[in-house]
């Protein structure tokens, strides 16, 4: 017959035994010390120096004092004594006022929850509870995504261009605007009041130039596009002009003197798409005087000028400004 039990090692009554009740109550102190382990903490080193009837302890390496020699066991005070205890794997240990459960693995304490498989879980619940479409489902003041030493993405995808991928923000679970790519691969803003009727407020799409303080004046293009800006200005020997995205051009130079029985060729800053822009002249100076335009191309005007007899041997000062279309 075995002496003590596979397991805990408790000692056995055997036949004809005297003093019964003493390997009986050794029983009973090996199965109050190893049944529900709950230690003072892992891998202590130092007795106490005042320990209580039942205390127990984790012994980590190096032990000193009463525990020398005994590292990895578990040190159970009672009666005046220390009684050690080697732990077998597979023994659970929790730490007293916490929520740590530890596991032996044959060799040392190790988290409970160390080998758990996170992967193809049904749903996870971070103080709330998830659901067939909420799989993950947190309840809390704020969620922090940190790096891990350099940067950090959170990615939204979608199976195919009609799907969407998006952050939808609600108020009391209605709905009150929505970005990213909604039913399409144009990303977008919408916002609603209800719900839902939605106003799409702004859409970008590859390709697209976004206006910003910075590109609303430089170069425009024919076709615009993430380089291009609204508005272009320009200034020379030849005057002024100001493009506009939409094509239309204005053209305009100041204080210009006329000739003397003969054309005054205007050079346009910029050119237009053809000849069909207006044109006007305005006479600068207090002398009395007539300034038309004689003929006009894409690229230039030719002014003429006549005192109120028509004589053209008068020279003014002209101010001109074109307006047409560079597209």
């Amino acid at each position: 017959m075995s002496q003590q039990s596979p397991r805990l090692s408790l000692p056995f009554l055997q036949p004809a035994q005297s003093q019964k009740h003493v390997t009986h109550n050794e029983a009973l102190k090996y199965l109050d010390a190893l049944a529900q382990i709950t230690v003072l903490g892992f891998g202590a080193t130092t007795p106490p120096g005042n320990p209580d009837n039942g205390d127990c302890h984790a012994i980590g390496v190096s032990a000193t004092g009463d525990w020398a020699g005994q590292d990895g066991t578990l040190a159970v005070w009672f009666d005046n004594a220390w009684s050690f205890h080697l732990p077998r794997a597979g023994w659970l240990a929790a730490q007293a006022g916490t929520r740590d459960v530890m596991v032996h693995d044959g060799t040392d304490w190790v988290p409970a929850t160390a080998d758990m498989d996170l992967d193809n879980r049904d749903g996870v619940g971070i103080n709330a509870t998830h659901d067939a479409t909420n799989r993950l489902s947190v309840s809390a003041p704020a969620t922090l995504l940190n790096h891990e030493g350099a940067g950090h993405q959170l990615k939204i995808n979608k199976s195919a261009p009609g799907e969407t991928a998006s952050l939808l923000f609600q108020s009391d679970w209605s709905g009150r605007a929505e970005m990213g790519l909604a039913g399409n691969d144009m990303f977008s803003i919408k916002v609603s009041a209800d719900g839902a009727t939605w106003d799409e407020v702004l859409t970008l799409g590859a390709g697209i130039g976004v206006v910003t303080t910075d590109t609303m004046v430089g170069p425009v293009a024919p076709t615009p596009g993430p380089d291009s800006a609204v508005i272009e200005t320009g200034s020379g020997a030849n005057g002024s002009y100001t493009k506009f995205a939409d094509g239309t051009l204005i053209c305009e130079i100041s204080a210009m003197a006329t000739a003397n029985g003969a054309p005054t060729t205007w050079t346009l800053p910029e050119s237009f798409v053809n000849t069909a822009y207006s044109v006007s002249v305005t006479v600068v100076g207090a002398s009395p005087a007539i300034a038309t335009i004689s003929a006009q191309s894409a690229g230039s005007v030719d002014v003429e000028s006549f005192d109120v007899t028509g004589n053209d041997n008068v020279t003014p000062t002209v101010t001109l400004i074109a307006i047409g279309r560079w597209l």
